[in-house]
């Protein structure tokens, strides 16, 4: 059997190859200069080779120890690595789930006892960034994508509805005439606006399909965040054109009422998004299959 080269030889190796110092290599290693010392001894011996020449008070890399760190740096590099993403492992049902938070919101916080029913031993973190990221590097294993895939190319999505566009209104406002128009709600009340980017086409989509002109924006009457526009549509300040997915559960308890027919937005689509190596998880796996039941039944 070959003799195998310490790992501790090419650590103390890769460190005086990159800081040209043995004091600084003991330094970044934590340990002596004598180890190091004695490391690289050895491993000029195991070898039968000299790796570094001394330049001054420096050492650096000979030509025969370039060729050498060529090929030992990467390597040692993804053993690191390697190491670093087991050791930071989370247990297997530990979900972080990022969405938006209107969703987390409106959307997932009324599910969560219906999810904990058919999930009893998965725990979901929510998480609320809002834009393309790397979802390795910020820790998060699945994304409820409200959106398109455009940025998303490196993973695995699966869409799992459409954006239906939906006005709705307070119930209040039905009083004595329970089967308002559209039409005729926009002639007595003022709309209601939430201008974030995803939600900013929503009265033009919503109006080009229904044949009506899109309504002047009015004072006090248009928000960022939909949550603002939702909240201000509940208090009976106007009428809004929303995803119905955002105000189903709303709907279902009466604080608002669907008027008209959905319409669909071709600006925005739900995906379930994760790493393909996710799905061999069975929490994972868990989780979009009750995503699929959800939106099936929306």
């Amino acid at each position: 059997m070959r003799k195998l080269v310490p790992l501790k030889a090419i650590y103390a190796f890769v460190a005086v190859a990159e800081t040209g110092s043995m004091t600084d290599a003991a330094e970044v290693l934590s340990v002596s200069h004598s180890a190091v010392s004695q490391a690289i001894k050895a491993l000029e011996s195991q070898l039968d080779v000299s790796l570094f020449r001394r330049v001054g008070r420096r050492v650096e890399l000979n030509p025969l120890g370039r060729k050498y760190y060529r090929k030992v740096a990467p390597a040692l590099a993804q053993i690191v690595e390697a190491s670093e993403a087991i050791a930071r492992k989370k247990p297997s049902n530990r979900i972080t789930l990022n969405m938006v938070n209107s969703l987390a919101l409106h959307w997932w916080i009324p599910r969560v006892p219906d999810f904990n029913e058919y999930a009893p031993n998965i725990d979901i973190r929510i998480s609320n960034i809002i834009h393309a990221f790397d979802l390795e590097r910020e820790g998060v294993d699945v994304a409820l994508l409200h959106g398109k895939t455009d940025e998303w190319q490196d993973y695995y999505c699966e869409k799992l509805g459409d954006d239906e566009l939906i006005m709705v209104c307070s119930p209040h406002l039905l009083e004595g005439n329970q089967q308002a128009t559209p039409k005729q709600l926009l002639s007595k009340y003022p709309a209601i606006f939430a201008t974030n980017p995803r939600r900013q086409n929503d009265w033009q989509v919503w109006c080009e399909y229904n044949q009506l002109a899109v309504p002047s924006q009015q004072k006090n009457l248009t928000f960022t965040a939909s949550v603002q526009a939702v909240q201000a549509t509940i208090r009976r300040l106007g009428v809004l054109i929303t995803h119905k997915q955002f105000v189903r559960d709303d709907i279902k308890h009466n604080m608002l009422v669907q008027v008209g027919e959905p319409v669909l937005n071709p600006y925005q689509e739900f995906y379930f998004v994760c790493l393909p190596e996710k799905l061999k998880e069975e929490s994972v796996l868990a989780l979009r299959n009750w995503f699929r039941a959800q939106f099936s039944a929306d």
